[in-house]
């Protein structure tokens, strides 16, 4: 269980300018629910460019509201280019401090209000810049480097408190370690081969690739699927619904949510239909 700061637990159980602001002068969103994360925020000016109210909506745990509430409290009162200056640290330092496996929360309140002003100011939409590295949720190179040079971040487990990458499979390790040896100024390493995933890490994984890529694809066309047991690396499922009785649950079973799973979570999956 993590430590929480008594100024966390107060903006957790009563967090502070919650709710939808119709009338908008600018509006940041960050993350995506199927990551766990997700924050809009939503900003209204002066005509001194005061931020003279803020309002968010968040889905995400303790740490994500608390720093989410916190951050309204912060910019309300601030001109642009004061609350430009508000970095995570910031956030979590508001807070009395945040456990560092849940900082990740504070970096998502810091780009959502970057992505609020750029809007305010009629700056483009940008694309995610850089090459994704981290799969499972969607982080690229640039993200990882600009955590590590903020925040000074020396082991991959630190990139996963500040953004999350490498929490899932793990197939992003020694790309995440090259991008921290290179901004410390590391020469290149030798390539390791990623450690094997235990029992419950591997059952995990294929649970949220099932709940999070498989099923909702199954689901468009009237099926479903249920995980019965995980026997090494057999992955014994069911089919139901409409995938139950088609003629090509085969098909789907090996070409789809095998191949989905092996990319997921480790090439050396077999997926196999049992009855229940």
């Amino acid at each position: 269980m993590w430590e929480y700061t008594d100024k966390v637990k107060e903006h957790f159980l009563n967090p502070r300018n919650v709710g939808d602001m119709e009338d908008a002068d600018a509006v940041g969103e960050v993350g995506s629910m199927a990551c766990g994360d997700a924050l809009k925020l939503m900003i209204k000016l002066d005509g001194n460019e005061r931020i003279t109210d803020a309002k968010f909506q968040t889905f995400g745990c303790a740490s994500a509201i608390a720093s989410s509430s916190a951050l309204t409290e912060m910019i309300i009162g601030k001109t642009l280019e004061e609350a430009e200056q508000i970095t995570n640290d910031h956030i979590a330092e508001y807070l009395g401090g945040l456990p560092k496996e849940k900082m990740h929360c504070s970096v998502m309140g810091r780009d959502a209000l970057e992505r609020a002003i750029a809007c305010y100011r009629g700056d483009p939409e940008k694309e995610v810049e850089g090459e994704v590295i981290c799969e499972c949720f969607g982080v690229t190179d640039i993200q990882i480097e600009r955590a590590v040079t903020e925040n000074h971040l020396t082991s991959i487990e630190d990139v996963t408190d500040f953004v999350k990458a490498g929490g899932g499979c793990g197939n992003c390790h020694d790309n995440i370690q090259d991008i921290i040896d290179r901004v410390l100024g590391k020469g290149p390493r030798l390539k390791k081969k990623p450690a094997a995933l235990t029992n419950i890490q591997k059952i995990k994984l294929i649970e949220d690739a099932l709940s999070r890529e498989v099923r909702p694809e199954l689901k468009k066309d009237g099926g479903d699927i249920e995980l019965i047991d995980v026997d090494g690396n057999r992955v014994l499922v069911a089919l139901r619904g409409r995938c139950a009785t088609c003629t090509a649950s085969e098909v789907t079973l090996k070409h789809y949510v095998e191949s989905k799973l092996r990319e997921l979570v480790t090439p050396e999956l077999v997926v196999e239909e049992v009855s229940s």
